[in-house]
């Protein structure tokens, strides 16, 4: 497939969770960002009812989703600095990930970058790549294989580390069955969609409620507890706000942009 924009580099299959993908990897032109096609489809979004640890607010649906890119991994500050000019991260590293940016700020980024901020229902599918257990590796973590906060394990599982700290991105052994690095945990990543409810009936590309307050977040961060990094776990922050937990990573939809 042709995409304006970003370079083909690799057809792979990656296997997690009990589940196993062939995909298309291209890369970025302009960030040198590794991206995966995300063949879209129908997946169910939010949690079983059965889920331990669950919110009130993962209620479980039907949702279909036009193809789409997503990168690889979170922004990390090296991509950062080449587009914008500057680095407000408090963990400094080229290769992690950049954090202290609000909304608005990943925004101004995607502008450049002729990208977008994944919708919720995107950024879900992609962290599950199939699964339907509370992570996409299985029914629990260990900081083995994921950043967060190890003192407050998920369902009475044996408590780990706890870095305090960001690590670079992609340097644990978690990717998904997309070939996702760090869907759960490192950082909170920004959505696009404001926080509200979810539809009642089945949704096609949802983008979320036409107004709100709050921006939503995803997956987790390093001082997460480990209920919080789960695939339907749903969290929201001011847009405006920059905190030291949060960055992001693009998307590009593909309903225009492609060809043969």
């Amino acid at each position: 497939m042709q995409i304006p924009g970003f370079t083909f580099l690799r057809i792979s299959r990656y296997s997690c969770g009990g589940m196993a993908n062939t995909v298309e990897e291209y890369r970025h032109d302009q960030t040198g960002l590794e991206f995966v096609l995300i063949p879209g489809g129908i997946f169910m979004m939010g949690s079983p009812t059965s889920e331990i640890e669950r919110d009130a607010d993962e209620v479980q649906h039907q949702v279909t989703l036009s193809p789409y890119l997503i990168c690889k991994t979170a922004v990390p500050q090296s991509a950062w600095e080449q587009v914008m000019g500057n680095n407000p991260s408090n963990f400094k590293g080229p290769n992690l990930p950049v954090e202290s940016v609000s909304w608005e700020d990943c925004m101004a980024f995607c502008q450049k970058t002729q990208l977008v901020l994944p919708t919720e229902a995107q950024w879900e599918c992609a962290c599950r790549a199939g699964t339907q257990t509370p992570f996409n590796i299985g029914p629990n973590i260990a900081t083995e294989i994921v950043n967060y906060d190890g003192n407050y394990p998920y369902a009475g599982a044996t408590p780990g580390q706890y870095r305090q700290t960001t690590i670079p991105v992609a340097s644990l052994p978690n990717a998904n069955a997309y070939g996702l690095y760090d869907m759960h945990g490192n950082i909170y990543e920004w959505c696009s969609d404001w926080s509200g409810p979810y539809p009642t009936s089945q949704s096609i590309d949802p983008k979320g409620v036409e107004i709100g307050t709050y921006r939503i977040l995803r997956g987790g961060c390093w001082c997460s507890l480990a209920r919080g990094c789960r695939s339907a776990f749903r969290s929201y922050d001011i847009p405006s706000l920059r905190l030291i937990h949060v960055g992001f990573r693009p998307v590009m939809c593909l309903s225009e942009k492609s060809s043969d």
